[in-house]
């Protein structure tokens, strides 16, 4: 049994080591880990008015919007707005956040 723990306690330790090292190669003003690029702050969140997907910018109904992001079939799958961090968040039509691209600040 003892071996069993020991084994485990090892691969998590090699897991972990190998997610530092991944978490590394990205830049920090980049990373997710950055409170400018979180989910966690309101600028990125859909609960901000700006980035709903009830406010009619932002929504598929809107023939006329510029934010839409289209698959390679010509249907939207997404929008992105840009928050005033300079984040650029996308989101499903839903409004859950699916990504972001950094600030070039």
């Amino acid at each position: 049994m003892k071996n069993n723990i020991f084994k485990l306690s090892v691969a998590t330790f090699t897991l972990s080591i190998s997610s530092l090292a991944l978490a590394q190669a990205v830049p920090f003003s980049a990373s997710a880990y950055n409170f400018e690029n979180s989910p966690s702050n309101f600028n990125n969140s859909s609960y901000n008015w700006q980035n709903s997907p009830y406010n009619f910018e932002n929504s598929p109904n809107n023939f006329n919007a510029t934010n839409g992001v289209y698959d390679n079939k010509g249907n939207r799958i997404a929008y992105e707005v840009q928050a005033p961090t300079g984040v650029t968040n996308y989101f499903d039509n839903s409004g859950n956040r699916i990504g972001y691209t950094p600030s070039q600040k």
